[in-house]
């Protein structure tokens, strides 16, 4: 018998027909708090840090072993939402960060601060993966790249939100026990998302890529009910049993890496490249500054939480600019251009320093924010998008763990290249990682094809030999 139309083509033609709705609005809002919650972590444990008192060497041990957990959470969930499917990997990680979270805030001591961080940031890693892979497979093809992008500027609203939060606890609580309401808000606002999240339907794509081809047809149709696309014209499915899975080889983890790494190394070395550039730059400059740069133009301690918060009004901007270009001039623009301007507002910095001046210092910090947000938020969903389904979620893991192992190794590398041969030269190394992003774009510019307005299934093109899954593997652009 032959297939339908909309068999051959699968679900993302009909997704990609819909128009923005409601629907979409409310899952981008459920999917992006996942950043939001990553940013009021980081933000809230700072305090904790200050409070207790600890040393140069346990707050890094507390960094690191958050850097840790988010790239073994994104690589090990990663290959499970693959394997399982979005649905349920995107609940279970938000449930985790909240236990986790919960318990962060009965820290008794140092140990058990470590212990309950470490396990917080497999959550959050999870999150970087399931909900990257997920939110791209729902929206339609002309609003992916701003809805993913938007979905990532939640970081900046959540650093907003704990310094808030922080400052309204500590000023009316007893230090003790303001910073551990800190972390109950999370973790109650989590639970709330948490049980949001039920009502999102698995992935169309993912069903239809493991064989499960009635219940994508479902899950399409409710969701074209649901956003006022009325179906377009196709009818709902007939009741009746699921399609079985299309045959398979048993889906390992290292099977799964090993065809990302043979079959798709551009797309793999593009992605982590992607992500090394920004993770280093990003969190080696938030490192870098108030034991480096603030100190030499001479900002007291004090005042340094406030700086923060002006460099996370300047990220907010960024990314608020990124929403409104992304889509409209596409990925070989926006990224090598966001990416280089960081680079060149690393030099403005440098400058700024070199001046003496607090004042400059702070402009130029707030510029580096705006640019380096719009570069980290044109990056995720440029390398998102270029995995075929079945292994998205993977190469998305494998991407940001690559790139937490180099924001791990940033604020070391960084203070001591100043210690022996000067801030200047940890300025230049700070840019010239942000140019490692503007370098890895650019074979993708020549010989990759552009995402933007591009279905899902075109940026990932059928070839003839097989997958494990049974269906057609995909070039490597």
């Amino acid at each position: 018998m032959a297939r339908s139309r909309n068999d051959a083509q699968g679900p993302g033609a009909r997704l990609d027909a819909l128009p923005w709705s409601r629907w979409h609005l409310v899952l981008t809002t459920v999917l992006g708090v996942a950043w939001l919650f990553d940013a009021f972590e980081v933000s809230v444990v700072a305090v904790v840090e200050r409070l207790w008192h600890l040393s140069t060497v346990q707050s890094a041990a507390v960094v690191s072993l958050w850097l840790i957990g988010i790239m073994v959470g994104a690589i090990a969930f990663g290959y499970l939402a693959d394997r399982f499917g979005r649905k349920r990997l995107f609940q279970l990680t938000l449930a985790m960060y909240a236990l986790f979270t919960i318990l962060t805030a009965f820290s008794w001591n140092y140990p058990s601060l470590l212990i309950w961080r470490f396990l917080t940031a497999l959550g959050v890693g999870a999150e970087y993966s399931c909900i990257n892979a997920a939110i791209g497979e729902f929206v339609p093809h002309r609003q992916r790249g701003t809805a993913t992008a938007a979905v990532i500027n939640f970081w900046s609203i959540g650093a907003l939100l704990a310094a808030g939060v922080s400052a309204i606890f500590l000023a009316t609580l007893p230090p003790a026990l303001g910073w551990r309401l800190g972390f109950g808000v999370g973790a109650v606002a989590a639970l709330i998302f948490a049980w949001a999240r039920r009502f999102i339907p698995e992935s169309p794509r993912w069903l239809w890529v493991k064989g499960r081809r009635t219940e994508a047809r479902r899950v399409v149709a409710e969701i074209e009910v649901a956003s006022g696309g009325r179906g377009r014209g196709a009818r709902p499915p007939a009741a009746g049993p699921p399609a079985g899975s299309a045959p398979s080889l048993q889906s390992t983890f290292w099977r799964d890496v090993r065809v990302l790494f043979r079959r798709y190394p551009g797309r793999v070395a593009l992605g982590a490249l992607l992500d090394v550039s920004e993770a280093f730059g990003y969190y080696g400059l938030f490192a870098f500054a108030p034991l480096v740069i603030f100190p030499a133009v001479h900002i007291p301690t004090a005042r340094i939480p406030v700086l923060f918060i002006y460099g996370d009004i300047g990220a907010l901007c960024g990314g608020a600019a990124m929403l409104t270009v992304f889509d409209r001039w596409g990925r070989k623009r926006t990224v090598p251009l966001a990416y280089g301007l960081t680079a060149l507002s690393i030099g403005l910095l440098a400058w700024a320093t070199a001046t003496g001046q607090a004042s400059a210092v702070l402009w130029s910090f707030i510029v580096v924010n705006f640019c380096g947000t719009a570069a980290w938020m044109s990056a995720y969903p440029t390398f998102a998008e270029i995995f075929p389904t079945e292994l998205r979620s993977t190469g998305i893991g494998v991407s940001v763990g690559c790139g937490r192992v180099a924001a791990a190794i940033a604020p070391v590398l960084l203070t001591a290249v100043a210690a022996r041969a000067g801030v200047g030269a940890a300025y230049w190394l700070l840019a010239g990682f942000w140019c490692i992003g503007v370098l890895a774009i650019i074979p993708w510019c020549v010989f990759g094809p552009e995402g933007a307005g591009a279905s899902l299934e075109e940026l990932v093109r059928p070839r003839a030999l097989a997958t494990r899954h049974g269906v057609g593997a995909t070039s490597d652009g």
